[in-house]
C-alpha cells in the first residue's frame, strides 16, 4: 500500500491476524466491525454514538447515494465526511449488489448494467468508470470496484459472471485516479475453489490495495460458506486487508477470522436490533416477549453499554410494545456495543495466542439462530425421515 495509507500486522494465531489499516481519516484495528450507514447514516444513531461505540470504520452505499441525494451534491458539500458529520474512515461498496439483486430492474451487458431506480422507476446506467468516478467525488477512503453477485450455486452463470466481475475489475482499477482513496478488489466465484482461486489470481494481478471476498452469505449454507473462505484466503496476499462483505452474525465473524478474514460489515446487529432482537453472550432473544415485561435485569450481565447501565428488559420491552423510538435506538446501541466489544476482544486473544480457545468457548455458549441454520437443519430433517407410503 502507498500514499496516506499502511496496513501492519502486528500478531498472528494460526490464520488469525491482529492488524492496523492507516487512512487519512484515522486507523482501522482489525478484526473489525463496520455498521453500515446505507444512505450516510446508521439507522437511529447519530455520529457522537458511533464514536462512542469505538466504531472505527463506516459503510456507505453508492448506488444509493447516487440516487438520493446523489453525489454531485455531496461533493458540493465537502464530501462524504463532511456531509454526514463523521470524521473517521468511510467505505462505499460499490452498489453492485444493491443493482444485481433488483433482477427485474435491470439488463446488464458486457460494458455495464442499466437500472431502474427502485424511487421512482427512472433509468440510469452504471459502468466501471462511472462507479469509480461517483466514489472518488463521494470522498470515502476505501472505494469497491464494480462487480456482479451472481447466485453462489450456479456453476455455469458465475463462470460468466467472472468475466464480467474480473474485465470490470481492470477497468476500475485504470479509472481511479484519486491517491487518497484506497481501492479493494473483488473476489467471486460462489462456492466453488477452483472459480475462488482463478478470481483470485486475476485480481491479485491488478494490486489492489485490499481484497473483499463478495457472493457469500447469499444463500448458500454455512458450511458452504466456511469451506469457500478456507479456499480462498490462502490465494489473497498476506500484506493487504482481507474483506468478507456482507457478514456480521457472531458465530460467521469467529469462523471468519478463524480463516484469515480482517474486515466484516453488515446490517445485521442494527436491522434485528430495530426489529427488537438482541444480541447477548448466549445468543439472540427478542425483548418483545411477553416474559420480559417484569424482568429488572439490563439485557446483558456485566455489559458496559448506555442501555445496560441505565435500563432494564421491562423498560425496553415498553418501548417496542408501547411504539416508543428510543426503543430502536437503545436497542442498536446495545448491538453495535455486543460487536464492537466482541471485535476487540478477539483482537486481544489473537495477541495473547488464545483466540482459538476462546472461540471455541464462545461458540460453545452461544445459541444460534440464524435463518440459514434453521433452514439447513429443517432440510436435514427431511431428508432424513423415510419416504412416505
Amino acid at each position: 500500500m502507498t500514499g496516506p495509507f499502511a496496513f501492519q500486522i502486528h500478531s498472528t494465531d494460526g490464520n488469525a491476524r491482529s492488524s492496523t489499516l492507516r487512512t487519512p481519516h484515522g486507523p482501522v484495528e482489525m478484526p473489525a466491525f463496520a455498521p453500515v450507514g446505507t444512505a450516510a447514516n446508521v439507522k437511529t444513531l447519530e455520529p457522537r454514538d458511533l464514536s462512542e461505540l469505538n466504531t472505527s470504520l463506516l459503510l456507505a452505499n453508492t448506488y444509493h447515494l447516487y440516487l438520493r441525494p446523489g453525489h454531485d451534491l455531496i461533493e458540493r458539500l465537502g464530501g462524504l465526511h463532511s456531509f454526514m458529520g463523521w470524521d473517521g474512515p468511510i467505505l462505499t461498496d460499490s452498489g453492485g449488489y444493491q443493482v444485481f439483486s433488483l433482477a427485474h430492474r435491470r439488463s446488464l451487458d458486457a460494458d455495464g448494467v442499466t437500472f431502474r431506480s427502485h424511487i421512482d422507476g427512472s433509468t440510469h446506467r452504471f459502468t466501471p468508470e462511472r462507479v469509480i468516478e461517483i466514489e472518488e467525488r463521494l470522498g470515502a477512503d476505501i472505494a469497491m470496484v464494480l462487480d456482479e453477485c451472481a447466485d453462489p450455486l450456479d456453476a455455469v452463470y458465475l463462470a460468466q459472471a467472472l468475466s464480467r466481475t474480473h474485465a470490470w475489475a481492470e477497468r476500475c482499477r485504470a479509472a481511479h485516479s484519486r491517491p487518497d482513496q484506497a481501492l479493494f478488489g473483488i473476489v467471486q466465484g460462489g462456492i466453488y475453489p477452483e472459480l475462488r482461486a482463478e478470481s483470485a489470481r486475476i485480481l491479485t494481478g491488478l494490486d489492489f490495495a485490499g481484497y473483499a471476498i463478495g457472493g457469500l452469505a447469499v444463500g448458500e449454507t454455512k458450511e458452504q460458506m466456511y469451506a469457500t473462505l478456507d479456499a480462498t484466503c490462502g490465494h489473497l496476499p498476506v500484506d493487504r486487508p482481507r474483506y468478507l462483505m456482507g457478514v456480521g452474525a457472531p458465530e460467521d465473524i469467529l469462523e471468519s477470522v478463524a480463516r484469515g478474514v480482517d474486515l466484516f460489515d453488515c446490517v445485521l446487529p442494527t436491522r434485528i436490533a430495530r426489529n427488537g432482537t438482541l444480541l447477548t453472550l448466549t445468543g439472540r432473544f427478542n425483548i418483545r416477549n411477553a416474559r420480559f415485561a417484569e424482568d429488572s435485569r439490563p439485557i446483558q450481565e456485566e455489559c458496559a453499554c448506555y442501555t445496560c447501565r441505565t435500563f432494564s428488559r421491562a423498560y425496553l420491552r415498553h418501548l417496542f410494545i408501547s411504539g416508543e423510538i428510543s426503543g430502536l435506538r437503545l436497542a442498536t446501541i446495545h448491538n453495535l456495543h455486543f460487536m464492537q466489544r466482541l471485535m476487540a476482544q478477539i483482537r486481544t486473544e489473537i495477541g495473547r495466542g488464545t483466540f482459538a480457545s476462546f472461540r471455541a468457548g464462545f461458540l460453545q455458549g452461544y445459541r444460534i439462530t440464524d435463518q440459514r441454520v434453521r433452514h439447513e437443519q429443517r432440510r436435514r430433517r427431511a431428508e432424513a425421515l423415510p419416504a412416505a407410503s
